[in-house]
């Protein structure tokens, strides 16, 4: 069973009535999303979706890209600019259950092939939970997609505790999955806001998650990386010496290196040297192939990027399937 825990569905219908519901703070985003990326790069990625609308919301198309790529199974989750990180309560939460709702009926169409994530209100800590539940025990999902952060939230937030235990009790999965880069204007050329932006909220936000101990307090949380991981893998060496010499970056049990290994990543690394790094860092059992389906940041053929990366057959194999079938196995649903 070949699995692709990477790849996304767009929700028109969902946007159009968000921007019904709140224009002015539509048309304020789209404003951050120009100051963020450049007009150049909102152009070019404009056309890509529009050539790609079939695969991003269209079930048999969704199918039949699978089939020609080799793969058995994906995990579905929303294109991160459903996150909506700028929505007021009232709205957020109505996003929340309608997107859960909508994936669930998505994955439906073919239960057997595809397995959906979720999402909640991040930037509301106090709703995170009632969300997660409406997920996975409401909508039979396998998880939740997360951005890096969210307004004021980053994930070591202590209001998150409770999130991160429930997520923890029902071994769901949490994909880390960032949407816009906080270096703002810096990266608005040369779409740098996705090729290093991405990257760089995978390694601010992990690093969150590990310096402030929210993986020691909830040693079961399942929760997988996009993009490998951005940065940290590659220079987790810098982590551990501040842990070793700065008292404020000890607020971890134990050196940040070992984390990687309490954590899942995909394999949308775009190299074959930094496949096998990251493999080494996390460990065999912990790399899952994604693909970031259908986007043109992601793998056109996964299958062969991992086949072809010179790794250990049975160590492929499991990173083809064996370990993404293996984190879903103890999911409570009921």
């Amino acid at each position: 069973m070949i699995t692709d825990v990477h790849a996304h569905l767009l929700l028109p219908q969902l946007h159009a009535e968000v921007e019904r519901r709140a224009p002015e703070l539509v048309a304020e985003a789209a404003d951050l999303e120009r100051r963020r990326n450049g007009i150049e790069s909102l152009k070019v990625s404009g056309a890509m979706v529009g050539a790609r609308i079939p695969k991003l919301t269209d079930l048999r198309a969704r199918l039949a890209a699978m089939d020609e790529q080799g793969v058995d199974k994906q995990w579905v989750s929303v294109s991160p600019n459903h996150f909506y990180p700028w929505a007021p309560e009232g709205l957020a939460v109505w996003v929340a259950m309608e997107t859960n709702r909508l994936i669930a009926e998505h994955v439906a169409g073919a239960p057997d092939r595809l397995v959906g994530l979720g999402v909640v209100p991040l930037q509301h800590p106090e709703r995170v939970v009632e969300y997660l539940d409406d997920a996975i025990l409401g909508r039979g999902l396998a998880g939740v997609e997360i951005s890096s952060f969210a307004g004021d939230v980053e994930l070591s937030d202590p209001r998150l505790e409770p999130f991160w235990a429930r997520a923890a009790e029902l071994g769901c999965v949490v994909f880390l999955h960032p949407f816009g880069c906080s270096l703002d204007e810096r990266l608005d050329r040369f779409y740098l806001s996705n090729t290093v932006g991405q990257p760089t909220e995978n390694a601010v936000a992990l690093s969150h998650l590990i310096f402030s101990g929210v993986l020691d307090r909830h040693p079961d949380l399942k929760i997988v990386a996009a993009h490998g991981g951005g940065y940290l893998p590659f220079a987790i060496g810098r982590s551990d010496h501040a842990w070793r010499v700065r008292p404020e970056a000890q607020r971890c049990a134990h050196a940040p290196s070992t984390y990687l290994r309490r954590l899942w990543f995909d394999t949308v690394v775009h190299d074959p040297v930094a496949l096998r790094h990251l493999v080494e860092a996390a460990g065999g059992s912990r790399v899952l192939l994604g693909s970031d389906f259908p986007f043109d940041m992601g793998l056109d053929d996964p299958v062969t990027a991992i086949r072809s990366a010179g790794l250990p057959a049975d160590l492929a194999a499991r990173i083809l399937g064996g370990n993404a079938e293996a984190l879903l196995g103890d999911l409570v649903r009921a």
